[in-house]
């Protein structure tokens, strides 16, 4: 029965050690991914901002003769950004931060680009790749294709929207009182840590699930209020009067499940299995139990006594040169020998 014991437990460690290394291994590809997608997404822009750059120029140096680009086939999106600009790319799932401190409804401020210092409402939040959507700021015109424009009913080729723009390039408003005038004003906060779960959570809304606080005031900020989603009865639900019917009374007298269902959730015949039939362990144990009876007929033999012997002086030798604590001690030359050795090198260093 050890065996079987020892067994499962070095196959469950076995199986820890081979999914962390596959954790590893994915939160690597992950980050792989996330980094090639990172650089085309920062190259795309780069070009973007090349090639204006060079039709500036170009503008410049012609004069007169510089080229309609707003003409032509494409002509109609000249100026637009491609859709890609609308999808940064996500961050893996280790590396993203613990708290989002931000939800839709709240008001912030833009501290980079060239709404830097404009207002305004949070549209929606991101936390795969942490940005937010500022409603009428950070705007542009994003052309899209054909089929999306006639998927909506648009005929305009392009449209403008608000692009992403990082949590770190934003700072949260928030309407304090002044202790001093005791007038209501809005702050600026830099630093917004998360706390306790927050309990008075509307069921399925979409506000975090935790508190959050000013850094190093323990001021709470609270969220904005949501409406909670409209939940219409349909001819499919299940009715109220059948889901609160007990079907089912727990008694210490009986398991909440047949046996038979542990084998249906776990082979029988598992090496991870931690639970066994009842004659399944007696016969494990008659098997222990008749390894120790002949190995205690073995002894009876004049062999058996005299490696019992032999096994027996030798461990008492080995405890003879051991002090109470359990450690060896050392011969009289040996302890000399360090003796000497310490005095000599002291000697030195005087």
């Amino acid at each position: 029965m050890q065996k079987v014991i020892r067994r499962t437990a070095l196959a469950r460690n076995q199986a820890q050690r081979k999914a962390i290394r596959a954790a590893k291994v994915a939160e690597r590809d992950d980050l792989n991914d996330s980094l090639r997608q990172r650089f085309s997404y920062n190259r795309l822009e780069l070009d973007n901002i090349r090639a204006e750059k060079q039709r500036r120029r170009e503008d410049w140096m012609r004069g007169p003769l510089a080229p309609q680009r707003d003409a032509g086939l494409e002509g109609q999106t000249y100026g637009a950004l491609s859709p890609q600009a609308m999808n940064p790319p996500s961050i893996p799932k280790h590396l993203r931060r613990e708290y989002i401190n931000i939800a839709a409804g709240d008001r912030v401020c833009i501290m980079k680009g060239r709404d830097k210092g404009k207002i305004n409402e949070v549209a929606r939040v991101d936390d795969a790749n942490e940005t937010v959507i500022v409603k009428d700021l950070n705007m542009a015109d994003v052309h899209f294709p054909d089929w999306l424009n006639e998927q909506y009913g648009t005929k305009n080729p392009f449209q403008s929207t608000s692009l992403p723009v990082p949590i770190d390039d934003v700072r949260l408003v928030v309407a304090l009182d002044d202790p001093v005038t005791g007038q209501t004003r809005d702050v600026l906060v830099e630093h917004v840590r998360g706390g306790e779960p927050f309990l008075d959570r509307e069921y399925g809304s979409s506000t975090p699930r935790h508190t959050r606080y000013i850094a190093g005031e323990e001021i709470e900020i609270p969220w904005p209020k949501t409406e909670p989603p409209e939940l219409k009865d349909e001819a499919w639900d299940t009715l109220r009067m059948e889901v609160e019917t007990p079907t089912w009374m727990p008694s210490l007298h009986s398991a909440p499940f047949p046996s038979s269902v542990l084998d249906e959730l776990r082979n029988k015949f598992s090496k991870y299995r931690t639970r066994h039939d009842a004659e399944w362990v007696e016969a494990k144990k008659m098997e222990d139990y008749r390894k120790e009876y002949f190995q205690s007929r073995s002894l009876l033999t004049p062999k058996g006594e005299l490696i019992a012997m032999i096994q027996a002086k030798r461990k008492a030798r080995l405890d003879a040169q051991k002090d109470a604590n359990g450690n060896f001690i050392l011969d009289a030359a040996t302890v000399g020998f360090v003796e000497t050795f310490m005095k000599q090198k002291a000697a030195k260093n005087a």
